[in-house]
């Protein structure tokens, strides 16, 4: 090709641009297809040793890049950037001490509520270790031990002493954790899951559909929940599974309402719109993209209100619409000394029979608590408890904020 092709392309070019330009056009320049085609998902993208999302974009811990809130711009591009977030959650986490001492109380009393004496399903010894000394419904002066009295008190052979019908206060304590962490954790996973998927049907589909749904929920909150559970265990008697109905039937309604308020929001972004373009139908929008991007909030109600049914389990017993009197349960040992709170037998007040069972709800509400704090902060980018540099803050866009200002310019 001669000087004067080279020359008659170039003027060609110049021309077609000026075109270009004075239509007002697009012009991408600098697309390399291949390196598009080959790069790492959005989620990963920029990720160091350390897990840390890195470059320019990577690291901001808020949720701008896209890659927080899963708005990547593609329909089917969330589920990597939902994964990205929670594993960030989980760093900081792992870095609020607080919440993993909680974490590791909440862990202990559970276990060791399993552990207490074995469990048998249906014939079969599904868990064989026993760490209380004694069954929980053994009366010591007449199996065990005739010089036990009733409200004996704590020694090294009982060390939380006896209760009023000579039985072991610390086995009791410790089989007493199966019934109230365990209906703790059923009633919250019923209900955030029905409250999930009520929320995000009356938030995406809006109109006539939300307007009656929520107005369903204002009536459920018109009435305190313990009343209504209070008058659920009334109607049905007490029962293990009559505390989870009657905590479970009405439960949902304050999940469906923050649930419902996140989808709105979520309904409207990017990825959900495009998902709609290409024909998918609601339910499999709702379930990959709405749905999951609405559960941060969801697990830190949830978290939260685990004590919260700990606490009305433990009123219902305390009131006597609980379990059965005989059972070893914290709320229904609290009940059966109720009338030794001012002035016990033999001018005494056998105080141990209801601070340990006290103490027992005490921890582990306020473990779970400081676990729902801890996921608060953890989920929460902008939060200035437990940031990304481990030290309160959220690292690099307080780092930009500086260098911006060591550069004289305006933040």
């Amino acid at each position: 090709m001669t000087d004067g092709d080279d020359r008659a392309t170039d003027s060609g070019e110049s021309r077609a641009r000026r075109r270009t330009d004075r239509r007002g056009r697009l012009r991408v320049t600098g697309f390399d297809a291949d390196r598009v085609r080959d790069r790492d998902p959005l989620s990963e993208r920029g990720d160091g040793p350390d897990g840390e999302a890195d470059g320019p974009d990577g690291g901001a811990d808020d949720g701008t890049d896209g890659t927080d809130d899963g708005t990547d711009g593609t329909a089917g591009g969330t589920g990597g950037a939902t994964a990205g977030r929670w594993r960030r959650g989980l760093r900081r986490f792992r870095r609020n001490r607080s919440a993993t001492v909680a974490l590791a109380v909440v862990v202990a009393m559970t276990t060791v509520s399993v552990l207490a004496r074995p469990v048998e399903v249906f014939g079969v010894v599904v868990q064989p270790f026993a760490l209380a000394p004694y069954d929980p419904t053994t009366i010591l002066y007449l199996s065990v031990d005739p010089s036990v009295s009733p409200y004996d008190p704590p020694s090294w052979r009982f060390p939380m002493g006896v209760d009023g019908s000579g039985r072991d206060l610390f086995s009791r304590v410790l089989v007493g954790g199966r019934y109230s962490i365990s209906i703790g954790f059923v009633v919250v996973g019923l209900t955030a899951s029905f409250g999930l998927a009520y929320g995000a049907v009356s938030g995406y589909y809006g109109g006539v559909v939300d307007e009656v749904m929520m107005r369903i929920v204002d009536v459920i909150f018109a009435f305190p929940g313990l009343v209504l559970a209070l008058v659920v265990v009334a109607t049905l008697g007490g029962g293990y599974w009559q505390l989870v109905v009657a905590f479970t039937l009405f439960g949902w309604a304050g999940y469906a309402r923050i649930v419902r308020g996140e989808v709105l929001s979520i309904a409207e972004r990017e990825y959900v719109l495009a998902a709609k373009a290409i024909g998918a139908r609601d339910r499999t929008v709702i379930g990959r993209h709405v749905a999951p991007n609405a559960l941060s909030s969801l697990v830190v109600l949830a978290s939260l209100n685990v004590g919260s049914v700990v606490i009305g389990v433990a009123a219902l017993g305390f009131l006597g619409l609980g379990m059965d009197p005989s059972t070893a349960e914290w709320g229904t040992m609290l009940d059966a000394t109720r009338e030794t709170l001012i002035q016990g037998p033999g001018g005494r007040i056998p105080w141990w029979a209801t601070v340990y069972p006290g103490a027992a709800i005490f921890v582990f509400v306020l473990s779970m608590n400081v676990i729902g704090d801890g996921i608060n902060d953890a989920l929460d980018a902008r939060s200035a408890g437990v940031g990304r540099d481990g030290r309160g803050g959220t690292g690099r866009r307080e780092a930009g904020g500086d260098r911006g200002d060591r550069g004289g310019n305006d933040p």
